[in-house]
């Protein structure tokens, strides 16, 4: 975790909480924390584990209200991914690419440096664009390993013997 964007959305949240009269509650930055130290993509359950793991226990609907505050501060995103709902901190990270098995449901950042050239040259009316996400659905290669090896194996001739 980069101590940096750890305190700048701290304080993206400080600022957000104090211009809208909030309270400053230990369990918004604990939750933020604890959002931040998460490795990619989590569920609410996870980020609850994670939460008891510090020794720190919030009720889910608090992780639920705090996760929607983040994500109104576009410091958290969500996604439907085929497992379910997912979550992942974004903070300077508006533009999102993923690719995702159809058959495993694995899901991995694509790297974004064309997408982001092409989706930037869409003229779009009477919008202001300020990020994007992008799911690109397939195959992975384990599994189209897999199903070659299936095809492989249902396609032998078999050695049928006459009597």
């Amino acid at each position: 975790m980069d101590e940096n964007i750890l305190v700048k959305v701290k304080q993206t949240l400080a600022n957000y909480l104090e211009e809208n009269h909030f309270r400053k509650t230990p369990e918004r930055f604990a939750i933020l924390e604890a959002v931040y130290k998460m490795n990619g993509h989590f569920t609410l359950e996870e980020l609850g584990a994670r939460m008891e793991q510090d020794n720190f226990r919030v009720s889910r609907a608090t992780l639920y209200n705090a996760i929607n505050l983040f994500l109104k501060l576009r410091i958290v995103v969500r996604h439907n991914f085929q497992q379910g709902i997912k979550y992942e901190a974004s903070f300077h990270n508006d533009n999102h690419c993923h690719q995702i098995c159809t058959i495993c449901g694995k899901v991995d950042e694509v790297p974004t440096a064309h997408f982001i050239d092409a989706v930037s040259s869409i003229k779009l009316k009477r919008f202001h664009q300020m990020g994007f996400s992008l799911y690109i659905y397939g195959i992975c290669s384990k599994c189209q390993a897999k199903i070659t090896r299936k095809k492989t194996k249902t396609n032998k001739p078999r050695n049928i013997s006459k009597k």
